[in-house]
């Protein structure tokens, strides 16, 4: 060690001793099963990557190459976002998250999306895949395809809405190509990723990105979630002209991977003045791929140590995951991340804060059953899907005179009941969607929308009430 010594004094050894101090703070300690990556939109610049070419369950980032193939279709003039989509009964028995129409009812591609990319409804991405491909398998291939065509090597899909099924998989790295080719290749319908709620007659529905509406210049893209894969996350955000992706594989929370995922964000947006001592981690489409199998996480995520059911709009409190309590266990180990309030002026916030505050107030996007409207038939088909939402007033112990039920309570409650979300989905070829010959269909034949609780797993919410059974209802009309 006297030998040493001299070196000590000398510059140069200072320098290199500096330089593994400051990497120190930005490589994360280890934490159980997680990828991160943060990438340049412009030019795929890997600022950051840990465990990002690591196989992994997409859960429903899926939908992001689901919106991806649709909107590619829109623009070379296949369909339009006018044209009609039906939802057959493989569509309607999607497990929830979902709208939980009735099958043979009619929306259109542009409504479906939006209901797909903010609510994370299984049931749309389903329509839209029998719309566009025919049927599940169809569109399948299509999706495939489109991940090789993108150089997406590590990626194969089976079913459009990621629910667990053999051979659903990506990676980090995947995701930051799909999400860089989406902005690149589709400009102008990228306001599908960032909708900050949706409103569906009476109801209204907060985009699970909890990034949107509150860090600042958040701008995409889509979360997910499966027991298998922990809580996923392709998020954006826009400064000064900058766009930067980050992607978070297996959080332990939805608050958690928001967290995450605005650090990433943040560090990137800093540009301290250490940058230039970070080795150049390339592109991300030359990170190379780790030949393993994806981690599976249902123990960890959907065991019975939870105290409540884990999905994917989740607002639990972020976790340690195992690691070491304090900041710490978010920010590996490097001093917790702070960040400007929504107009970019102090004071300043912890992330966690951040992700907990209330969203900036944002005029939900209005969604319908039926064709395209507009002026006083768009407030007519609202009001219809309003009608159908209606729930039957409570009856008295005693009462003789009951209401009417709603004329598709007993339907929706069939069609909305859901399989296990960790069961293998089914891949085989669904029913062809139907013709648009009842294009006009009456759009109050709109069953009412499954509820929004969390249920046990995946993207979900909890099963629907069975309607009461007081007076026995009349047959539900025909919708198709």
């Amino acid at each position: 060690m006297h030998a040493f010594r001299p070196l000590l004094r000398k510059p140069l050894f200072n320098l290199f001793a500096a330089t593994l101090a400051v990497a120190a703070l930005f490589v994360p300690r280890s934490v159980n099963a997680e990828a991160l990556l943060l990438i340049e939109a412009d030019s795929g610049k890997v600022l950051q990557a840990d465990n990002a070419t690591i196989p992994w369950y997409p859960a429903s980032v899926t939908k992001i190459m689901t919106a991806y193939v649709t909107l590619k279709a829109v623009k070379d003039g296949k369909i339009t976002l006018d044209t009609l989509v039906t939802v057959s009964p493989t569509a309607a028995s999607q497990s929830p998250s979902k709208m939980g129409f009735r099958p043979g009812t009619q929306l259109t591609v542009d409504n479906a999306l939006k209901m797909m990319m903010v609510k994370s409804a299984n049931d749309m991405a389903v329509v839209l895949a029998e719309g566009v491909g025919g049927s599940i398998d169809g569109f399948s291939v299509m999706m495939n395809d489109t991940a090789k065509r993108l150089g997406m090597t590590q990626t194969s899909y089976v079913n459009p809405n990621g629910l667990p099924a053999d051979g659903q998989i990506t990676s980090a790295r995947d995701l930051g190509i799909l999400a860089r080719s989406f902005l690149r290749d589709l400009p102008e319908y990228e306001y599908f990723v960032h909708i900050p709620a949706i409103r569906f007659g009476k109801r209204v529905t907060g985009n699970f990105n909890k990034l949107i509406g509150r860090y600042p210049g958040a701008d995409g893209f889509k979360t997910g979630f499966i027991c298998a894969s922990g809580y996923n996350l392709v998020a954006s955000a826009t400064r000064n002209g900058r766009r930067l992706i980050a992607v978070v594989l297996g959080a332990n929370s939805g608050t958690a991977r928001a967290v995450k995922a605005a650090q990433l964000l943040e560090r990137g947006f800093s540009q301290d003045g250490l940058s230039w001592l970070r080795p150049s981690l390339g592109t991300v489409e030359n990170l190379v791929p780790v030949d393993a199998s994806p981690p599976n996480l249902r123990e960890e995520m959907c065991g019975g140590h939870r105290k409540r059911p884990a999905s994917d709009d989740d607002d639990a409190l972020i976790a340690t995951n195992g690691s070491s309590g304090g900041s710490g266990a978010l920010t590996g180990g490097a001093a917790p991340v702070t960040f400007f309030t929504a107009g970019l002026q102090p004071p300043l916030m912890k992330a966690s804060e951040l992700m907990a505050s209330a969203p900036a107030a944002a005029e939900p996007v209005v969604v319908y059953t039926g064709p395209t409207r507009t002026g006083a038939a768009l407030v007519a088909a609202v009001a219809a899907d309003t009608d159908q939402q209606a729930t039957p007033k409570a009856r008295g112990k005693k009462s003789r005179v009951a209401k009417k039920p709603d004329a598709d309570a007993k339907t929706d409650a069939k069609t909305a009941a859901a399989k296990p979300a960790d069961t293998k989905s089914d891949t085989k070829t669904a029913a062809k969607p139907a013709g648009t010959k009842h294009a006009a269909a009456k759009p109050d034949a709109a069953a009412k929308p499954a509820g929004d609780k969390p249920a046990a797993s995946g993207d979900q919410a909890a099963k629907p009430a069975k309607p009461k059974a007081a007076t026995k209802p009349k047959p539900a009309p025909n919708n198709s």
